[in-house]
């Protein structure tokens, strides 16, 4: 760690950067300690000042994303309860959805799009992924979080969806799009899986071992991505 940067411990342990460094470095520190702290409205304050100097989906890309991966980490190792955790993303989750852009009032209505969370409860990914879309003229079902694999496959089957984005947190749910891959084939609906998540940024070949068409590496992938399965679907 760089000479500027401090470890110092809150009151459960969990270590906290204090740091002397660049602004953004500083901002990441104070987000994430008005996360920990459960501070909402110092969380809302922080980003909101951070969109003065760079666009929304940046911000969200340099800041959120990087601390609540820091969090994760901290609740696998067992720093922080499983309820904490939550908490953080939906306070994130809630204060990324006042400063992503609006909806924009076109819409491309095919093909048929849908996003889901499989197994895990953590929607913030989700959510920023299906904001973007929309904003540049997607229409997309949100079919929901900790889903398993057969009432996604059984959903998309019913709603003849030929993407399907599929956000996951943890490794084992992202081994299961395996199982999701031939669910989908099983019921003879040839549906082009996109995947994204930690573990997929981790290990990015995985996508491939579990059977995904594609990967989106950050959210403000996801338009990109969607367009080249379009031009293959063509």
């Amino acid at each position: 760690m760089p000479a500027d940067h401090a470890i110092c411990e809150d009151e459960r342990g969990i270590n906290q950067i204090s740091t002397n460094g660049a602004d953004m470095n500083n901002r990441l520190v104070e987000f994430k300690n008005a996360l920990f702290s459960l501070e909402r409205p110092r969380v809302r304050t922080i980003l909101q000042e951070a969109t003065e100097s760079m666009e929304p989906l940046q911000c969200i890309e340099t800041i959120v994303l990087p601390v609540l991966q820091e969090i994760g980490d901290e609740w696998e190792k067992g720093n922080i309860a499983l309820s904490e955790f939550y908490l953080c993303g939906r306070i994130s989750e809630e204060v990324v959805t006042e400063i992503l852009p609006a909806a924009s009032p076109r819409r491309t209505t095919q093909p048929r799009i849908a996003i889901a969370v499989l197994l895990d409860h953590h929607s913030l990914g989700k959510r920023i992924v299906y904001s973007i879309l929309r904003s540049y003229g997607f229409e997309i079902m949100d079919f929901g979080t900790g889903l398993t694999v057969r009432e996604i496959a059984e959903r998309a089957a019913q709603e003849k969806i030929e993407i399907l984005l599929i956000s996951t947190l943890m490794l084992n749910s992202a081994l299961m799009v395996k199982d999701l891959r031939e669910a989908l084939d099983s019921r003879g609906t040839r549906i082009k899986i996109i995947v994204g998540g930690a573990p997929f940024r981790f290990d990015t070949n995985l996508w491939k071992e579990v059977g995904a068409d594609a990967m989106a590496m950050q959210a403000s992938e996801a338009v990109s991505v969607i367009e080249k399965a379009m031009e293959e679907m063509a």
